[in-house]
């Protein structure tokens, strides 16, 4: 398999070699060439039985990185990264949500995270330098990608996360584990961590120093074990009806989302995608006919959305061949504020005895309104993408009453923090990181 870079400069590369590279030089994401195409019984979905989520991780990756691993490493990867549950819950006929907060820093980022420490520990390019991790992350990401690497040899982890922008929880994940994780607390936005980053990847004189990757979803090895738990919610459905799902993503980066659009390109049959947002509406206005236009993005109680200028937009419009019409035609997107967020966790503890954070809340919203406006009998399938008990300050006055936290959770919240404070200036990055890992 070769990919491509969506800038259209760089020459392709392996799997692995984009894995590693994070970031194409020109600036652009990977994508592959052309996506293979998944022997699964689609058609015949009963034939499957009891096809678990692990067995279709194992067949996906085959198709990715066979050219550079064997059969035996591939399934070793999966059986040590994907160990955790995805599973899809009914809330009444036709609303499911897929749970994916089972994983040990209660986030769907963990099956991405995992993924890519597995991935690089099986495969570690000859160099005479360290691997430096980059991640910049508006919430979940950075706790998932530092319990993912924590400790893996011949790494390090940098994060930078926005200053007051994330929950004590999720900054607690990040900030306490020290050795090979590094946490920056920048002061500006998500964006701004991002700015930097991408300046990072695109620095000669930096990368020429420092061997850098990154972690985020502008890593196309994110992306793609994000989109065994797409292809296992489908099966999981069909238990339930033999109709094809509406997917709900709750979209910041829209990596997640580019994730679901894979799995259908492979073969994955689907009815639509909905884009749910909180009042960062860049994608769900570019859907409803305006152009795409980037901004500062703004703060919300669902932070890990609050995304501006999102990445994973350019990998959107190359799955469809830049065609918009195509886009907007299969993909509708919504967008709700922070009290119609709130009111959403109230109704559906009250009518379903069902908690959920806030993220999940939006996608919810948006299952409602996509019935309203096109298909009140389609299965609508909600990504839940965290845990409620890491947003205890929001859910808990909702649903007046106490959200249990896990163990794994609420060891974090006792341990000490460390963290440096930064300007979301490059230069003054550069030299900080320079200082830190150029040994």
């Amino acid at each position: 398999m070769r990919l491509y870079s969506t800038n259209g400069i760089s020459d392709g590369v392996t799997f692995l070699e984009a894995a590693e590279s994070g970031l194409a030089p020109d600036g652009g994401l990977y994508m592959p060439e052309s996506l293979p195409a998944l022997s699964l019984p689609f058609n015949d979905p009963e034939s499957a039985g009891n096809l678990t989520l692990q067995e279709i991780s194992k067949q996906v990756s085959r198709l990715f990185l066979s050219d550079s691993l064997s059969t035996k490493e591939i399934d070793e990867l999966i059986d040590d990264a994907i160990t955790m549950k995805a599973p899809l819950l009914k809330l009444k006929d036709n609303l499911f949500v897929l749970e994916l907060f089972h994983g040990p820093t209660l986030a769907f980022k963990d099956f991405g995270a995992r993924f890519m420490a597995r991935l690089f520990s099986k495969h570690r390019s000859v160099s005479t330098k360290k691997l430096i991790i980059l991640v910049a992350t508006s919430g979940d990401t950075g706790g998932a990608v530092a319990n993912g690497f924590y400790n893996l040899d011949g790494v390090n982890v940098c994060l930078l996360f926005p200053k007051g922008k994330v929950s004590d929880i999720q900054r607690k994940q990040m900030t306490t584990l020290g050795n090979n994780i590094t946490a920056l607390e920048i002061e500006g936005t998500f964006d701004d961590c991002q700015r930097l980053v991408k300046q990072a990847f695109s620095d000669d004189n930096l990368n020429g120093t420092l061997r850098l990757s990154s972690a985020n979803s502008i890593n196309v090895a994110r992306l793609l074990p994000q989109s065994f738990y797409f292809i296992h919610a489908w099966f999981q459905l069909k238990k339930f009806t033999h109709k094809n799902p509406v997917f709900v993503v709750p979209s910041g980066n829209f990596g997640n989302l580019t994730a679901g659009l894979m799995a259908e390109k492979m073969g994955m049959p689907v009815s639509a995608f909905v884009a749910a947002t909180n009042r960062n509406k860049v994608v769900p206005e570019y859907l409803e006919g305006a152009e795409f236009s980037p901004r500062t993005s703004i703060q919300t109680i669902s932070n890990a959305m609050d995304v501006g200028n999102p990445s994973n937009f350019s990998r959107i419009r190359a799955l469809y061949n830049e065609d918009d019409e195509a886009i907007r035609h299969h993909i509708k997107g919504y967008s709700f504020t922070d009290d119609s967020t709130l009111s959403m966790i109230r109704k559906v503890y009250e009518k379903y005895n069902y908690i959920t954070d806030p993220h999940t809340a939006i996608g919810l919203l948006a299952a409602e309104e996509y019935r309203k406006d096109y298909d009140k009998n389609a299965p609508r399938i909600v990504l839940s993408t965290a845990h409620p008990s890491k947003f205890l300050d929001v859910v808990e006055p909702e649903i007046n009453g106490k959200v249990s936290i896990p163990k794994r959770l609420s060891n974090a919240i006792l341990e000490d923090e460390m963290s440096f404070p930064l300007s979301s200036c490059y230069s003054e990055f550069k030299r900080v990181i320079l200082n830190a890992f150029d040994t």
